[in-house]
């Protein structure tokens, strides 16, 4: 019985590993491929007429000891083992018929196209590269210093105007703001030179925010509402008992005069909240932050010899700053939740977003602990690294093939983060800025794999590859990972949109890198990045 199971084995792996489809040969004409397999098969079907005899007699032979040494049942296995051999021979030969119809599938040809370029086959030159850094990518530091500057010395006296205006009984309290984004992570590419700042504020006295995060054991918060929180708005319980205990006309309070009056309850439309309920709305912030603002330029326009207006309606706090001389500066504060005493903040709305979450759900912004994470790898990477040279080209890239075929799902937030899981993963030392072409294929290969499984992971959310000198609040280090590209799970044809914008991006990568790197030959006019976009 043992001999004839390992003949059964030995026939179907020798059928298999001289399969054709195991091992097909490559570089070899179709009329080479035809006449190689028919010898094949004229070969293993000689084998298989042998093997098949030698198998019959001793199958019979087997089957007359069972009759003698066992009982029937024991012999019906037999036939099984004959009929499943008989498939497995008959599914075999039904695939080398067939072999001239399929092709060998190489991992990237199931992303990409007949003929796509991928990162391991992009043309780029190292001189270029570095040329095209050194002059295209980003502006001088004197002139984003200097756009930095004015931004915020301009929005401390807008934010000290919008306190002015605010009544500190009723309305909300603003903080002050904290810079994010590519202008304050030292990567921005393009023009015009726009900086992110966001505010915080909170409810006035005797009100408080509570918090229920996606990531709460007690959350009920929809799938598609990963990374995002609810925001309630509650009264807090004052300790001191002068107000409804008789104290008598010869005692007093410590804490209130006799003058003070108990503050009255505001209405949900005072705080902000949506209607009929004591959770924080964001259309109503944006309202409330709008009108705000403009009355806080109202009051001191007269010190300032520029106009100022809003760039976008429906996203309050983007602004722009027109000179008389026709220079354009714009920029965006957003008003944001502080997330108690941590440095992420519940943002009312993204620049680069037009739908966000809807109300009550307030997307989470780490982007703070996002450039503290910059700040960690630049401390230990070398003096020239390569890795901010790499997000500005791909950026770049990604904005012109935007231009070129339009918007898709793939956003300048999705390039940083998969450039921070490569800072997380790979040693410093191969980010010198000699490496910036090998690093610049890992970051766009990483993209595609990405793309391909449709899976990229928030950088910091349950990822325990974080430094803890980031200083990430462990309920959000320990939640589960969030897949960013959740949407191209849930939307085949955006899926599809996004691949051909990355396709063709890689496709025009060579000719947008030589053609806007300057040529500084014969003194002529140089093409500019920032002119070009």
């Amino acid at each position: 019985m043992q001999g004839a199971i390992a003949r059964v084995c030995v026939v179907v792996a020798a059928a298999i590993l001289n399969h054709p489809l195991l091992f097909p040969q490559e570089n070899t004409t179709l009329p080479e491929q035809d006449e190689a397999m028919m010898a094949r098969m004229r070969e293993h079907e000689e084998m298989l007429q042998v093997e098949q005899a030698k198998l019959e007699k001793e199958l019979s032979q087997l089957d007359s000891k069972q009759e003698e040494t066992s009982s029937e049942e024991d012999g019906y296995s037999w036939y099984l083992w004959s009929a499943a051999s008989f498939i497995i021979f008959f599914t075999i030969e039904m695939c080398r018929l067939n072999q001239g119809e399929i092709r060998p599938v190489e991992d990237e040809d199931v992303f990409s196209e007949s003929g796509s370029v991928t990162p391991r086959t992009m043309v780029l030159d190292k001189d270029v590269l570095s040329n095209f850094c050194d002059k295209c990518t980003y502006t001088s530091s004197h002139e984003n210093w200097r756009v930095r500057e004015f931004v915020e010395g301009f929005a401390d006296d807008l934010l000290e105007s919008l306190r002015s205006v605010c009544d500190r009984e009723a309305d909300m309290e603003v903080g002050d703001f904290v810079g994010i984004g590519s202008m304050f992570e030292s990567w921005k590419v393009c023009k015009p030179l726009m900086c992110d700042l966001i505010v915080s504020f909170s409810p006035p006295d005797p009100y408080c925010f509570q918090f229920d995060l996606w990531c709460s054991p007690s959350s009920d918060m929809p799938p598609d509402m990963q990374g995002c929180g609810k925001i309630k708005v509650t009264r807090l319980e004052e300790g001191c008992l002068c107000g409804s205990a008789n104290l008598g006309e010869d005692m007093l309070c410590l804490l209130h005069s006799r003058s003070d009056t108990p503050k009255a309850d505001h209405s949900p439309d005072e705080l902000l909240c949506s209607r009929n309920t004591s959770f924080l709305a964001k259309d109503q912030v944006m309202k409330w932050f709008q009108i705000s603002v403009t009355k806080a330029w109202g009051r001191i326009s007269h010190k300032y010899d520029f106009d100022v207006n809003f760039r976008n309606l429906d996203a309050a706090g983007a602004l722009k700053i027109r000179f008389r001389s026709g220079k354009v500066i714009m920029f965006n504060i957003i008003p944001v939740v502080q997330l108690e005493d941590t440095d992420a903040y519940f943002v009312s709305h993204f620049p680069a977003e037009c739908d966000g979450a809807p109300d009550p759900y307030w997307p989470l912004s780490f982007a703070v602990y996002e450039r503290n994470l910059l700040k960690h790898f630049a401390k230990r990477l070398p003096q020239h690294s390569c890795h901010l040279h790499c997000l500005q080209i791909v950026t770049f890239l990604h904005r012109k093939q935007t231009g070129l075929t339009g918007k898709c799902a793939l956003t300048n937030y999705h390039l940083k983060t998969a450039l921070l899981h490569l800072l997380l993963t790979k040693r410093p030392s191969a980010w010198g800025i000699e490496s910036m072409e090998h690093r610049l294929r890992d970051v766009l290969s990483f993209l595609q794999w990405s793309l391909q499984e449709k899976r990229l992971h928030h950088v910091l959310i349950g990822n325990s590859k974080v430094p803890e000198g980031v200083q990430v609040p462990e309920m959000i280090r320990k939640a589960e990972p969030i897949n960013l590209f959740r949407s191209l799970v849930l939307q085949r044809e955006l899926h599809a949109a996004t691949v051909r914008h990355f396709h063709e991006m890689l496709r025009n990568a060579p000719v947008l890198i030589q053609e806007y790197t300057p040529h500084l030959s014969n003194g002529g006019l140089h093409h500019s990045l920032d002119e070009s976009v």
